[in-house]
């Protein structure tokens, strides 16, 4: 069998977002996890142009049971799994993971799924109907990630994502983005 994930040795678990979560979280994690705008250009005003994407992950396969439920999607059904580091020069900024549905990458006429390099908020905040729906968070310990990336990405202590359901043409995917420490020590 092979793994649904290069990140992670499980599944996360998720909480979903309630009334009254916000005031649980460190200030500099809200600040990340409520942004309504592209994480990508929030990195870009706060680094500058040297914001790059190293591609950890991108192929189909079947999503984590949470993500099957949460994108009501039939059982066993592929999916194209995406898997990036955000960062800027030597220093990690955000993992993220995107799961995203046949119907989506054939709605968004294959954008989606010839993404490279090039970080997915780019390509969903350009469309002009996107929806955000359903969003979740949690906080990971060091024994959920795969020990290869708390290695490669150096994370020293648990930490914050978010994941949120986004419609792009009436089409769900679900993008989860976890915050390294050096984004939350800088946060604007």
């Amino acid at each position: 069998m092979t793994t649904k994930s290069v990140l992670f040795n499980q599944e996360p678990h998720w909480l979903e977002n309630h009334r009254g979560l916000r005031h649980h979280l460190p200030e500099s994690v809200q600040s990340w996890v409520y942004e309504t705008g592209s994480l990508t250009q929030r990195l870009r005003n706060q680094y500058g142009s040297g914001v790059a994407v190293k591609v950890l992950l991108s192929c189909w396969k079947t999503p984590y049971l949470s993500e099957h439920r949460l994108l009501k999607l039939p059982e066993h059904e592929y999916v194209l799994t995406r898997e990036v580091l955000l960062y800027v020069k030597d220093k990690p900024l955000i993992l993220a993971r995107t799961v995203i549905p046949t119907t989506t990458v054939k709605a968004a006429k294959s954008n989606l799924s010839k993404l490279g390099t090039r970080p997915l908020g780019e390509v969903i905040f350009s469309y002009p109907k996107l929806e955000r729906s359903a969003m979740g968070v949690t906080l990971i310990q060091l024994s959920t990630w795969k020990p290869r990336i708390v290695d490669e990405v150096a994370i020293p202590e648990p930490i914050w994502g978010r994941r949120t359901v986004y419609r792009v043409a009436n089409k769900p995917m679900l993008v989860s983005e976890f915050f390294l420490p050096e984004v939350l020590r800088e946060f604007k």
